[in-house]
């Protein structure tokens, strides 16, 4: 999340522009995916469940004015 700091991080600009990529999870093949910005009841959910997994998260997003991107992959079709 950029460190924190304001503004959104550059990763997020560059998937945001072009929003097609690869995704490498441990042990498993390379899948292309489409990312999207989760907004509305999307992201109140992915973002309620963030905060179950990352207590403190509240906490570090108050300290800012943007609001974190919720970046949703989804397989490429």
């Amino acid at each position: 999340m950029n460190g924190w700091d304001e503004g959104h991080p550059a990763w997020w600009l560059n998937l945001e522009a072009h929003p097609d990529a690869v995704v490498r999870l441990s042990g498993q093949e390379p899948r292309p995916v489409r990312a999207h910005e989760a907004t509305g009841d999307e992201r109140d959910r992915l973002w309620r469940r963030w905060v179950e997994v990352e207590p403190d998260l509240e906490g570090y997003a108050s300290q800012r004015t943007t609001e974190a991107a919720m970046v949703v992959f989804e397989p490429a079709s």
